[in-house]
């Protein structure tokens, strides 16, 4: 198993910024995972890092990334994944074998402990529609397993979020079709995407803001202005306003502050407090912490 020290995770992140973190674990399977929590009594598991936040002024802890999890089994309709899994892979690999509900997948930068723990879902589909069960550990059980009813989905949210329970695999059921029909699927999700969401190749953390309630977080953003919102090095997508493009090598503290900038204009012109999607890692700079707070994300 791959270890770090003082590992500087900038170029992991999708925002393309952040600091050194004091450890890094890279487990490569359920066993390598275990054998950390032996060793280490506090830590913080992340997937992806496609929707976090990392501090330029690095994090004086000890992290685990799940990346190196990524293996997965096909047996007739049912597909079971590890954590660190990128959700594109999965959705391209199971419709070669025919198999439908995850097309929604092909568009998302994530991976499938993170899609599963924050109940991803686009286009009509969502992780809650074909999960059948998720291996999980906590300090407090060790390893257990959730059935689909366990997880109390709700929109992007879990059981698992709500207690900080570590998704190590998932098991879902898919329904067969054909191969034609998921891959024209598939098609519509990405040219969606390209068309309504920025490249990945600007560096951006995807939506910001949950969708409150019968509502649209950028629909809002948009009519309290927040287009016009740049702070140092990023600024707010002009083709939509729920996206923050760090394009001109932006910190942590910038995209805060412009975060923050985006949930005080629409709390001023409609009274709505958005909750931010990002989830924050840091701890060492004091202005990021109080933004942290204000926000909501610590």
């Amino acid at each position: 198993m791959r270890i770090e020290e003082n590992f500087d995770v900038s170029k992991l992140t999708s925002f393309k910024t952040g600091g050194k973190i004091r450890k890094v674990y890279f487990p490569e399977c359920e066993a390598d995972f275990i054998s950390i929590t032996e060793v280490e009594s506090d830590f913080q598991v992340f997937g992806n890092l496609s929707n976090t936040l990392v501090s330029f002024d690095g994090y004086d802890g000890v992290v685990v990334i799940t990346t190196a999890m990524n293996k997965f089994s096909i047996d007739g309709t049912r597909v079971v994944a590890e954590c660190g899994l990128k959700g594109p892979k999965l959705s391209q690999a199971v419709a070669k074998e025919g198999l439908s509900g995850l097309e929604f997948m092909v568009a998302f930068p994530g991976s499938i402990g993170g899609e599963c723990f924050m109940n991803a879902g686009a286009h009509g589909q969502s992780i809650s529609d074909v999960l059948v069960s998720v291996n999980c550990w906590s300090k407090e059980k060790g390893l257990f397993k959730l059935l689909k009813d366990e997880m109390e989905f709700s929109y992007r949210t879990s059981v698992c979020q709500r207690e900080n329970f570590v998704i190590l695999s998932a098991e879902f059921e898919l329904q067969k079709a054909s191969r034609e029909d998921i891959e024209a699927r598939m098609k519509e999700n990405l040219d969606f995407r390209h068309a309504k969401q920025p490249s990945l190749a600007l560096p951006n953390c995807g939506s910001v803001f949950r969708n409150p309630e019968g509502n649209s977080a950028g629909r809002l953003l948009e009519e309290a202005g927040a287009k016009l919102f740049a702070v140092g090095g990023v600024r707010v997508w002009e083709n939509h306003a729920n996206f923050i493009i760090n394009d001109r090598a932006g910190n942590s503290l910038d995209i805060l502050e412009i975060m923050y900038k985006m949930h005080s204009c629409v709390k001023e012109k409609f009274g709505i407090e958005l909750r931010p999607e990002v989830r924050y890692l840091g701890g060492n700079n004091e202005k990021e912490v109080e933004l942290c707070k204000k926000l909501k994300m610590l």
